[in-house]
């Protein structure tokens, strides 16, 4: 007679959310806007009733129906999301660029390095000097599937008018850099992951470049990566010693998905 012991191990595990909640906000601009649809519970008795042919009286004991929701008009950039290649151009380097759903679910979990860019000013970008700077100041390893996580401190705006009309913003030069070490999911925490677009429409008219606008997102033309946008909490998190998941909302050919992004510790 064989004895065999199981031998259980059992992780203590730390979550924070990096996500912002997905809500009304009037402050968002007009295109950005989510309009939730709450049904109570009551909504639903005349579809149980009608639809599934069973009567009131059989409805069991303080069962009031179910409570429903709906999401109209939600944009799939308008909360925190995760950008796919598609979003960025057709194509990359020649080839079809991948669509949300088609985004490889090994990108989305992996371990998490936190860039620090709070120094940056408003329509300051985010150089690779800046980037390689905070690298040898905190000692991170970024290797191929690191997730980068840049902290500028602008979730403090969120819900306000601010948040789309300030922040810092990657430039081309540091967001090509990031991707040549293997890093295939990098993300920031302020409404877009360039400067802010007004900002950059202005600036391209007055100084008559045609590669300054959008710069970090056309990165995407040439080699393939996502972004997240619109990322809370990041002042939580040290440097590194967590993992990151942020997979997305699966939709069908989709240039961007809502995700919820956490930062699990271990």
């Amino acid at each position: 007679m064989l004895l065999c012991e199981k031998k259980y191990k059992f992780i203590l595990m730390k979550i924070v959310d990096l996500s912002k909640t997905i809500a009304y906000n009037r402050q968002d601009p007009w295109f950005m806007r989510i309009r939730i649809k709450h049904k109570p519970h009551r909504s639903s008795k005349g579809l149980i009733r009608f639809f599934l042919g069973l009567p009131a009286r059989l409805f069991p004991n303080g069962f009031e129906g179910w409570a429903d929701d709906k999401i109209l008009g939600m944009g799939v950039h308008a909360a925190t999301h995760i950008d796919a290649p598609w979003h960025y151009s057709p194509t990359v380097d020649g080839k079809p660029a991948k669509t949300i759903d088609e985004i490889p679910l090994e990108w989305c979990y992996g371990e998490g390095v936190v860039l620090n860019m709070t120094h940056k000013q408003d329509f300051e970008e985010i150089t690779l000097a800046d980037v390689q700077a905070d690298i040898a100041k905190t000692g991170v390893k970024i290797t191929p599937g690191t997730i980068v996580l840049i902290h500028t401190g602008r979730d403090k705006y969120v819900g306000t008018k601010e948040y789309a009309m300030r922040g810092t913003g990657m430039s081309a030069e540091a967001t090509h850099w990031l991707i040549d070490q293997g890093v295939k999911v990098m993300g920031i925490d302020q409404w877009g992951f360039d400067l802010p677009l007004k900002y950059m429409a202005q600036n391209a008219k007055k100084t008559g470049k045609k590669d300054y606008f959008w710069q970090a997102h056309l990165v995407g033309q040439q080699k393939e990566y996502c972004h997240m946008e619109q990322l809370v909490n990041l002042g939580a998190l040290p440097p590194s010693g967590f993992k990151v998941s942020v997979f997305p909302l699966k939709i069908k050919g989709a240039s961007a998905a809502p995700a919820r992004v956490v930062a699990i510790f271990e």
